[in-house]
């Protein structure tokens, strides 16, 4: 039966389907061991994993073998064996196999990084190749891939030569009756995925390990590639609008903010309630750091001493304890920082279209007279990070190779020349490189009398962790804890050598992460894993203290803003931590699909069917016990994002 369904004239297709369900399978049972103290074990949950998968497995193969057995319907059975059917049949056998082949070894590097299958973070990889292929080279040993890469196609051919695949497929006189059966199997079942299965049908259990290990990793590639993002209104709790408004608006209704719009908008003007001591006006220098978890300094339990300075820094800071940051990437990092905002589903706005001309911490410095400058170490192109800062009126310093101002981004751009380098990897210079720089804009800015806002972000902290030699304990480009010591080492470098600048007495230091490392968990938002820590350093009439409130990276700015006693116009969402009561404690957690407001130790989680999940968490052991929904908590979470996508959506994020 199985020979009449698939007869000789498709022994290369059938060969073709069988390796890539076996390389599936091997993939799929590789990470089911790699994290099998996270996966859900019960025999049911294990057979309903692989069963999915194996289905998922066949939808995808089936959009790859469609052409080929498209093309071996029409053919003549005249031209069987010919130059040509030779030809289309090696090339296309041995591109598919490469193809797979190659998806597989960087799903394993994927896997890795994030602990999930692809998704559009892979997509965005695709898009900057530049960056990526030169991370790549540096992280791993590309020679030894080639070479497993290449042996593993000549192995597979060889193996299918040997047992006369080939011949079969060549010498037969299968006609176009035997031929069409096959060909309309291989037809409906992709005709069936692309138009009634998605990616998330694959996402049966509430163990995330286990619905990440049910999907195939090229489906999951361009099901991200056709879905980055997601309709808040379509796919996601709703309430009516002015009700949503209403409960945002009422929780900035203390005293000092006067709401100066219309129903469908937060923007308001934040009053000075300090009547004793005058606006003052410092210099600011944010330093944003690449992927630093609160675990990795000792003040946190870390036994690793990887950042000592920092964690020397707490003492002479005003540092925040209880920080969350609101994603799991670079570019929600700065949305988060910049705009002040809950995360939006999919992308980040720093990366979608509508991104310019935004009310962002920069339109409260500018006017204040502030400059504002975006330093970055590679080229600010990747992450669309150019355009995104350039066109929300920020000059630019990086390392740039591919920007270019257009008519809607009136910005100025500064290139770190060669000779201010003294390292560099695939992502950029070095923290020192580009802390130099930092340190001889100032310069100017203080010689031609004016004050500046320099938003710097750091990158040593990324794979593949290389850095100068003989700066740090732990050798280059052996692991993350090296690199975080380099950038640990950087800042203190950079703190000590501003010191000796007649402009540091006036400039205050904010420095806080972008997001954790390896943020992906075994629950649905792994709540540990966006805990950052964040401080403000050398702040004028301030002393240092922790602060234990919880809150949220769109926080800093505005608790900065009320500490330096301004009175501004603003359409931010963050509010004064220092100024909180504890029933407003919260902070915003997400990826690119969940979305979660932390309160206390309650969270509620809004997913992308509309569903809502109520957990208590639980602090020490970080597990998500679910929880009867309460009803209040449900329409104040969904109230927050659906009017930040509203506001996103509707250009109410736009400078007045």
């Amino acid at each position: 039966m199985f020979k009449n369904l698939f007869p000789n004239r498709f022994s290369v297709l059938k060969t073709y389907l069988l390796i890539f369900l076996t390389f599936s399978f091997v993939i799929r049972i590789s990470f089911f061991i790699w994290n099998y103290s996270e996966v859900e074990t019960s025999i049911l949950s294990i057979l309903k994993t692989f069963f999915i998968g194996f289905v998922f497995d066949i939808g995808t193969v089936s959009f790859f073998t469609l052409p080929y057995a498209i093309y071996l319907l029409f053919i003549p059975t005249k031209w069987y064996g010919s130059v040509l059917d030779k030809g289309i049949t090696y090339f296309a056998f041995v591109l598919g196999l490469l193809i797979f082949i190659f998806s597989f070894f960087s799903e394993i590097a994927f896997w890795e990084e994030f602990s999930r299958r692809f998704n559009f973070i892979a997509v965005d990889y695709l898009i900057y190749t530049s960056e990526v292929l030169k991370n790549i080279n540096e992280s791993y040993p590309i020679p030894i891939l080639l070479l497993g890469i290449f042996s593993i196609l000549f192995l597979l051919f060889y193996f299918t030569k040997k047992r006369d695949v080939f011949i079969k497929t060549f010498n037969n006189s299968d006609s176009f009756q035997h031929k069409i059966a096959p060909t309309s199997i291989l037809l409906i079942i992709p005709l069936l995925f692309g138009f009634f299965v998605t990616n998330k049908n694959a996402e049966q259990f509430e163990n995330r390990y286990n619905n990440e290990i049910a999907k195939t990793g090229i489906y999951s590639f361009f099901a991200a590639f056709r879905n980055n993002e997601l309709s808040y209104t379509e796919f996601y709790n709703t309430i009516n609008t002015k009700k949503a408004f209403d409960i945002v608006k009422n929780s900035y209704s203390k005293s000092g903010n006067h709401f100066i719009e219309n129903q469908n908008a937060i923007f308001r003007n934040v009053s000075n309630t300090d009547t004793i001591n005058k606006p003052i006006k410092p210099n600011v220098i944010f330093i944003c750091i690449e992927s630093l978890g609160a675990k990795r300094l000792e003040y946190f339990g870390s036994t690793r001493n990887i950042t000592p300075n920092l964690d020397t820094l707490i003492d002479n800071s005003i540092f925040f304890t209880n920080l969350f940051a609101t994603g799991t990437r670079t570019v929600r990092g700065m949305e988060a920082i910049t705009l002040s905002i809950p995360p939006t589903p999919g992308r980040s706005i720093v990366k979608r279209k509508n991104n310019t001309n935004l009310f962002t911490i920069a339109e409260v410095f500018k006017d204040k007279g502030y400059t504002n400058s975006f330093f970055y170490g590679g080229d600010g192109y990747f992450d669309n990070m150019n355009t995104y800062f350039g066109g929300n009126g920020f000059n630019i310093v990086d390392r740039g190779r591919g920007f270019l101002l257009n008519d809607t981004i009136k910005t100025t751009r500064t290139n770190i020349e060669n000779n201010e380098v003294t390292f560099e990897n695939a992502w950029g210079v070095c923290d020192e490189d580009i802390f130099n720089k930092v340190l001889n804009e100032a310069d100017k800015s203080y010689a031609d009398n004016k004050a500046f806002f320099n938003f710097v972000m750091t990158t040593s902290n990324h794979r593949p962790y290389t850095y100068p030699d003989n700066k740090v304990a732990i050798p280059s480009g052996q692991e993350r804890d090296g690199a975080i010591q380099y950038t640990d080492f950087s800042i203190h470098t950079f703190l000590e050598n501003a010191k000796t600048k007649p402009w540091f007495k006036n400039t205050v230091f904010v420095i806080m992460s972008d997001h954790c490392a390896a943020s992906a968990g075994k629950w649905e938002l792994d709540v540990a894993n966006y805990h950052i820590p964040g401080f403000i350093f050398n702040a004028p009439n301030q002393n240092p203290q922790k602060v234990n409130q919880l809150c949220s990276q769109i926080d800093m700015f505005p608790t900065l803003f009320d500490l330096l006693n301004w009175e501004y116009d603003s359409n931010l969402f963050g509010k004064n931590v220092l100024q909180m009561k504890p029933k407003d404690e919260r902070a915003f957690i997400g990826n690119y699909r969940k979305l979660g407001l932390l309160k206390g130790d309650s969270l509620m989680v809004l997913g992308d069917q509309k569903t809502k999940t109520q957990y208590r968490w639980n602090k020490e052991t970080n597990a998500l016990i679910p929880k009867p929904i309460n009803n209040t908590f449900l329409e104040e979470t969904t109230a927050f994002y659906q009017v930040a996508d509203y506001l996103y959506s509707n250009n109410g994020l736009k400078i007045k």
